[in-house]
């Protein structure tokens, strides 16, 4: 049994000197030839807050500490999410030049068919950050490739039925109410885009995998490389050749498919350790348990994404709809550059949450949500504050439309909210603590039993348009945020990082960390 009072994720079997404290307190990785790499900090489980045994002085060292170990996650995290992100943006941008439709084209495809795959597919492979992570807490190196293993075969099963949304994509926009041009349009576009989603099905496990050890440098190189040839690429492709949409497309799905394979190459070469014991029909076994989680998983992550295809669907039908949708799908677009900041956030506090579970630490892990949920705050209103400021400026880095501009400019103020709330990483804490089922279950009462309806309601009752629509979507997140902020406040930490231990017996694994009793 593990020692309660070692460093995390210490581990005296792959080289790691425990005489060593000249980096206490600092976060370090280690990253010797023979070990996996680890975070290693010489401390123990805080003491207890709430007793009043810690001084403000105390308080502001571990806050500073956790902080430390929050960015070195959730810097390169968000980096990556940026780059990642900037893929589909870039594409959007260089699509608004050449016309309307072309920019409603890509922004439906991406929205509605490929936004509804990759919504499946990411929140399958979300399993991973509650496993990996905790096992990598508990010191169960080995049952990271297998779980990887588990997740690559789940999410590529599941892929090859998704592509009938693309082959049928036409039909589909069709069915959903959206205008004869762009259905077909998009439609062509989504038959090219199907070897994205094998991409995705190839690169979320990797990137779990990666992520639960910390690796998160590796991937920010590998996404910045993927973004400047994509955007000269794209740029070249699309614009200067003439290539249009089909162009898009060859970019887009190469783009995905370097960072899947680089990724893949980096873990082969044996850069993870004892983390990949090779390819082994043990990730075959025990599917039951995983495929569960995995499903509660994806309904946590899906049912948001999905909330903002109901609001550009029912776009769709207003007046001036391919304006109206256009303006839409810049106000997502820069939602999601926003968002990628919160998916930062996400990934560290699930490592954070899931890692000090694993180890037994559940007082660590309340306070790592405490300390990110202060700092994404200020974020959020950060990006908010400027976004404000500069209305009037950014609608023209996506569209020469006035009128989608003047419609962009209107809905400034409510996407401004948005982004407060798609900062915080709620979604990252329940990741890392396990808690996927509940979560999915709160999801769908407040966005499409309160949210969506509510702004059905005030979109053609009340005639107030895509403003409306977005009222709705805002009361759906704001009570989804309330929700998920009792549940964290409510939690007994203890109690899950026993889960934790329970949860990693029944999918294969054993358990090392031990649990203190005095746990408040």
């Amino acid at each position: 049994m593990e020692d309660y009072e070692q460093p995390l994720l210490f581990n005296s079997n792959y080289c790691h000197d425990p005489m060593n404290q000249e980096n206490n307190n600092y976060l370090i990785s280690q990253r010797e030839p023979c070990s996996i790499p680890s975070i290693s900090l010489n401390e123990t489980e805080i003491s207890p807050i709430n007793h009043g045994n810690i001084s403000t002085a105390d308080f502001l060292k571990e806050f500073y500490i956790e902080l430390k170990k929050v960015w070195y996650l959730a810097g390169p995290s968000i980096f990556t999410s940026v780059c990642q992100y900037g893929l589909g943006a870039f594409t959007q941008i260089f699509a608004g030049q050449l016309g309307t439709v072309q920019l409603a084209t890509i922004s439906v495809e991406n929205s509605v068919i490929a936004g509804f795959g990759y919504g499946i597919l990411s929140g399958l492979g979300s399993a991973l950050e509650t496993l990996c992570g905790q096992a990598y807490g508990a010191k169960q190196y080995g049952m990271l490739g297998i779980y990887m293993q588990r997740s690559w075969f789940i999410l590529n099963t599941v892929a090859l039925p998704i592509t009938f949304l693309f082959i049928f994509g036409t039909q589909v926009l069709k069915f959903l109410g959206q205008t004869p041009t762009i259905s077909k349009e998009a439609g062509k576009f989504a038959m090219w885009m199907i070897p994205q989603q094998f991409a995705y099905a190839m690169m979320i496990p990797l990137t779990k995998f990666l992520q639960a050890q910390s690796r998160v440098m590796e991937m920010a190189i590998i996404a910045a490389i993927a973004l400047c040839v994509h955007a000269f690429l794209g740029w070249f492709l699309i614009l200067n050749l003439g290539w249009g949409l089909p162009g898009a497309a060859l970019v887009l799905n190469g783009s995905w498919w370097f960072i899947a394979l680089a990724q893949f190459l980096y873990v082969m070469a044996g850069s993870c350790g004892v983390a990949w014991p090779g390819f082994s029909w043990k990730a075959l076994t025990n599917l039951s348990g995983f495929l569960k989680l995995s499903i509660s998983s994806a309904l946590m992550e899906c049912l948001g994404m999905w909330q903002l295809m109901a609001v550009v669907l029912l776009a769709g039908h207003l007046k001036n709809a391919e304006v109206t949708v256009a303006a839409l799908s810049i106000c997502i677009n820069i939602l999601g550059w926003a968002s990628m900041v919160g998916s930062g956030f996400n990934a560290a506090i699930s490592v954070r949450v899931s890692n000090e579970l694993g180890s037994g630490r559940s007082r660590a892990a309340k306070f790592s949500v405490m300390v990110v949920g202060v700092i994404s705050t200020l974020f959020g209103l950060l990006f908010a504050f400027v976004l404000l400021l500069q209305r009037k400026q950014y609608p023209t880095l996506f569209s020469t439309d006035n009128e989608v501009k003047h419609l962009v400019y209107e809905l400034t103020p409510y996407l401004g909210l948005s982004i407060i709330f798609a900062c915080l990483p709620l979604n990252g804490v329940a990741a890392g603590a396990g808690w996927q089922n509940f979560v999915a279950y709160m999801n769908l009462g407040c966005y499409f039993i309160f949210g969506t309806p509510f702004g059905i309601l005030m979109c053609y009752k009340f005639d107030m348009g895509v403003k409306g629509l977005w009222y709705g979507m805002l009361l759906g997140v704001f009570l989804q945020t309330i929700a998920v902020l009792l549940v964290i406040s409510l939690a007994n930490w203890k109690k899950e990082a026993y889960a934790a231990q329970e949860r990693l017996k029944q999918l294969g694994g054993e358990t090392q960390a031990q649990l203190p009793d005095d746990e408040n």
